[in-house]
């Protein structure tokens, strides 16, 4: 199938590892062309390299992360088309043992940062409209043992990608979020530890029985945000294995 993604340009956050990084390799393999923004200025410049995009060494907790990146976008590219909006897990922890300062940093990296990434990635959409999706968690529909900042911001967020849906449509502005479950990235691997036995335990719980791959992950984000996926908007779309089990 063609996705329909030659040329089209996104800015992808959290894009030097983990799932933003495995998105970014299809949608460029697609033909898309990337900004790709991370904090470790090493780690995104040596992926955009590879992946022959443009890199940005940013933080969504910073309040001008989200112009620059779409500055940079228009700057290289002279449009942009839509985004992957990526960020770290929040810590981990239980829901009254996080303090407050923890609480106010997941906040603002987690929610207000993609906040403003929406914003501004919608202020500079062309009149045809384009694509957005947010990276959450299974936690939007059920809660995750031990991640209560996650279980608190990420249903949140959920719920402002439907709205948004909603806002936006008229336009011609697609918003859906992508709900990883268990894949084998590094925070799920510090998130086990080091005993074996917790993956398999956990894979137990999985119908597939097995962790997924970022590019099972990466070829689903790809397609959520491509012309091809041209009637979905305002979804949750679990890639978990089937681990959830609401509907």
């Amino acid at each position: 199938m063609d996705l329909g993604l030659a040329g089209k340009v996104f800015v992808v956050t959290g894009a030097s590892r983990g799932l933003g990084f495995a998105a970014s390799t299809v949608l460029a393999a697609e033909g898309a062309q990337l900004v790709l923004a991370a904090r470790d200025d090493a780690a995104v410049s040596a992926a955009a390299t590879g992946l022959g995009a443009v890199g940005v060494a940013a933080d969504l907790a910073d309040a001008g992360t989200a112009d620059r990146l779409v500055a940079a976008a228009l700057e290289a590219y002279g449009r942009l088309d839509g985004a992957l909006v990526s960020v770290g897990g929040p810590p981990a922890g239980p829901a009254l043992g996080l303090t407050d300062e923890q609480w106010r940093g997941a906040f603002n990296s987690v929610f207000l940062g993609a906040v403003r990434m929406c914003r501004a990635v919608v202020d500079a959409l062309p009149p045809e409209g384009g694509s957005i999706a947010l990276v959450l968690s299974t936690s939007v529909k059920a809660p995750i043992a031990g991640l209560a900042a996650s279980n608190g911001l990420r249903p949140g967020l959920g719920m402002l990608a439907k709205t948004m849906a909603d806002e936006l449509g008229p336009r011609a502005i697609r918003v859906n979020a992508l709900l990883p479950g268990r894949v084998d990235t590094d925070r799920v691997r510090d998130l086990d530890g080091p005993d074996p036995e917790v993956r398999r335990s956990v894979e137990q719980t999985i119908p597939l029985r097995r962790y997924g791959t970022p590019e099972e992950f990466g070829r689903v984000a790809a397609f959520v945000l491509s012309p091809a996926a041209a009637y979905l908007t305002g979804a949750m779309i679990p890639v978990d294995g089937g681990i959830t089990r609401a509907l």
